[in-house]
């Protein structure tokens, strides 16, 4: 697997465009700012994108959703009970000085439990909220992959001071994700550096209460 990382917008949000070794079809995970920059990229790669997946739908990981999948054509997949804040974006921006965002209307939505075929990959979408209320993790068992947006980072894990937060769940669903993935397993998170499950469940701080 082909993962480039971009590191956009003010909050230095994780956008991923990953793609089959020497594909010429292609998914963006959590196009957040920049839009110019994330298309470009994809020009120079050469690919066409098969679809836009959202982890969850705070700002700085949707501004740029809408004029990607307009330039595209891709659809765009979004966890369902965020999807009216993807629908109006500059509504939930918690603090001034942020966007404006153009909205989107998702083609699609997510509850977890689903497996999605795109790309030449097979993506089983788990429901990870805690962080936010339906926020999804992408994992990819063939590739031992994950896209966990905000809820798993390196050495830390997501915020729950946000609307919708909540500590006990955000720790269930870690536990849900190292119980059932490899340690093996690549995290790729919404900020900060790529990680692994076994290295975050040894020496993640925060992850010490799972073993309690």
């Amino acid at each position: 697997m082909d993962v480039r990382m971009f590191t956009v917008g003010p909050v230095a949000e994780n956008t991923y465009i990953f793609r089959r070794d020497g594909s010429d079809r292609a998914l963006i995970v959590d196009p957040g700012d920049e839009a110019d920059t994330l298309l470009s990229a994809l020009d120079e790669l050469g690919v066409e994108l098969d679809g836009i997946l959202l982890t969850h739908t705070h700002f700085d990981h949707v501004g740029a959703v809408a004029p990607v999948a307009r330039a595209t054509g891709a659809e765009v997949w979004v966890p369902e009970i965020e999807k009216f804040v993807l629908d109006d974006i500059n509504s939930f921006v918690p603090w001034p000085g942020f966007g404006p965002f153009e909205s989107y209307d998702a083609e699609h939505t997510l509850e977890g439990g689903e497996k999605l075929e795109l790309a030449g990959f097979e993506i089983d979408v788990v429901f990870t909220p805690g962080h936010s209320p339906g926020h999804v993790t992408f994992s990819i068992p063939d590739e031992q992959a994950a896209f966990s947006g905000d809820v798993l980072f390196q050495g830390s894990v997501g915020r729950t001071d946000l609307p919708g937060g909540d500590w006990g769940t955000l720790l269930e669903s870690i536990r849900k994700l190292v119980d059932t993935l490899p340690a093996e397993t690549a995290v790729y998170p919404g900020h900060g550096g790529i990680t692994s499950l076994g290295a975050e469940r040894a020496s993640n701080p925060f992850l010490a209460e799972l073993a309690r």
